[in-house]
């Protein structure tokens, strides 16, 4: 029994240090891997060293080199007097690479050390092939706000580093509106979302930037974000500093960028003839919208959203509330007028369930005809994104309690609107029936469109 053991023990210490051998032989292939721009610049250093030896021996008048050479030669030809040359040679060149192989090893591990953040046991070599692939990514632009925007921002920050997302700023409720009302700045309760959507994995300070006050004067309700950003704000001068520091402070892949800096404030048109004001009375009100706009009317873009949606290589609106997320957006003429003249792939993401007070008994066509209303009409996406899976009955009651159903898709209006239905499976629900876009799913499923798109084109 005791041999059998040991025979077990033995073979698990030689698995594990195949295992271990096969691990360390292929992080080293992996430092082979073309555009990591390392090699090029090992080999430029060891030219470097060489130039410098030469230029040095040159200046003294080779008299150290001479004597070196010779005792090089010297040693050499003691080596093939006790062994011959087919022995010797391999031998030393077996014994140089080695050391070569060891000295780098050592190197890059000290590296390492300094560079890898304390328990994070990712390889250095594996941290830099994951910054090329995603600095290597599509430039994404996405346009949006709310929960829905944040989802999708997660998703896509692990398939690419270029990212932008430009953000409505006419919230007025909780406590962006509170923050609004009592200091003057732009709401930055989305842009608090999106920039911790795309952190760079900084857990500890993305949970602080979403910390939410329970207590205190003044402060419950609040959220640690929101007041970083407002005093930011207050700090640099405007939002968009403010959004650029803080970037930095949580390592963000990619940026946001609010739509506007103008205070812009809400309005709708409901079909009883009321006129409704400011972003979180809208849904409230409980009537059918027939237009929405915004005071003031055609507020001025920020220059760095025009830029970058005419530097991208893919756009995606939403998904978000249509009313008081992503038409916002839209009605700052030069995004919408930027969005209309790309001829990139452009997809809209509709939203799994009507929203109460927004979108009751809405079907896919409607929310196509509320955006492309909001617009002048105009077509700012080629194709929209639908969910092809239906939530369980749980989620159903849930939601059917609160006069939210899952949006019909009405083939026929949406391609007579000339859009191309993308169906997908991209649904996530919870285990109290609560239903959401899958960050993951839904990211998959945009790149592998974008790929087709990219190739149809």
């Amino acid at each position: 029994m005791s041999i059998g053991f040991l025979r077990q023990a033995l073979n698990a210490i030689q698995l594990q240090s195949h295992s271990r051998t096969s691990h360390r032989v292929n992080q080293w292939f992996k430092w082979l891997s073309p555009g990591i721009s390392v090699k090029r610049w090992f080999f430029v250093s060891v030219g470097g060293v060489l130039l410098a030896s030469l230029g040095l021996a040159i200046w003294i008048k080779l008299t150290p080199i001479f004597w070196i050479l010779e005792f090089l030669r010297g040693l050499l030809g003691f080596l093939t007097d006790i062994l011959p040359n087919y022995i010797s040679g391999p031998l030393v060149l077996v014994l140089g690479v080695l050391l070569v192989l060891w000295g780098q090893s050592r190197t890059v591990g000290s590296i390492t050390e300094v560079l890898r953040p304390q328990g994070d046991e990712e390889e250095l070599i594996d941290v830099l092939l994951a910054h090329r692939r995603l600095y290597r990514g599509p430039k994404i632009v996405v346009i949006g706000g709310g929960t829905g925007l944040s989802t999708l921002l997660r998703g896509l920050k692990t398939y690419s580093a270029n990212i932008t997302a430009i953000v409505t700023v006419a919230d007025d409720g909780g406590s962006s509106g509170r923050l609004r009302q009592e200091f003057g700045v732009l709401p930055p309760g989305d842009i608090r979302n999106c920039l911790a959507a795309l952190a760079d994995e900084e857990k500890l300070l993305t949970e602080l930037f979403q910390y939410r006050f329970r207590a205190g004067d003044g402060l419950t309700g609040h959220s640690f974000g929101n007041l970083f950003l407002t005093a930011m704000t207050d700090i640099t001068g405007d939002l968009e500093r403010a959004v650029a520091a803080s970037s930095k402070v949580l390592a963000v892949r990619g940026q946001v960028l609010p739509a506007t800096l103008s205070d812009v404030r809400l309005w709708a048109e409901l079909e009883d003839g009321r006129r409704i004001e400011g972003e979180s009375s809208i849904p409230k009100a409980g009537g059918k919208i027939l237009k929405i706009g915004c005071i003031p009317e055609n507020p001025p873009a920020l220059p760095s959203a025009i830029k970058a949606i005419k530097e991208a290589d893919y756009i995606i609106i939403g998904p978000g509330s249509l009313y008081t997320s992503l038409i916002p957006n839209l009605l700052v003429p030069e995004i919408a007028d930027a969005i209309a003249e790309k001829k990139v792939p452009r997809i809209y993401i509709c939203n799994i369930m009507t929203q109460p007070g927004e979108t009751e008994g809405y079907t896919v066509a409607e929310h196509i005809e509320a955006i492309d209303e909001a617009c002048g009409d105009r077509k700012l996406f080629d194709a929209v994104l639908v969910n092809k899976k239906t939530p369980s009955a749980q989620a159903l009651i849930r939601y059917a309690q609160q006069n939210s159903h899952p949006v019909f898709l009405d083939r026929e209006a949406v391609i007579n609107l000339g859009r191309r239905i993308v169906p997908s499976n991209i649904l996530y629900e919870d285990e109290i029936g609560f239903v959401r876009h899958d960050p993951q799913k839904l990211a998959k499923f945009l790149l592998k469109w974008y790929s087709v798109a990219q190739h149809g084109k």
